[in-house]
């Protein structure tokens, strides 16, 4: 059942409305179209496919643990200094 409300308009979106009032394009109509698409989920574009990640071999395992910032770091500093 339709449902009556009261809204308080900001001024480009006032103008935008008179527009397409112009346009010939009833007030209700534009409102509820642009209603029902702002508060939809997003739908992925049409010919756009959904973007994956596909994982890659890096080649032979490192000696180091990728884990530990710490042993990378020393690895990278080379002999300490200590």
């Amino acid at each position: 059942m339709p449902r009556r409300t009261t809204l308080t308009l900001d001024d480009d979106v006032a103008r935008k409305l008179e527009e397409a009032q112009k346009a010939g394009r009833p007030l209700r109509a534009v409102v509820n179209e642009a209603l029902r698409r702002g508060l939809s989920p997003p739908q992925p574009s049409k010919g756009t496919a959904a973007f994956r990640v596909k994982p890659k071999r890096m080649g032979v395992r490192p000696e180091v643990s990728l884990d530990s910032i710490e042993q990378l770091l020393d690895r990278l500093d080379g002999p300490s200094r200590r």
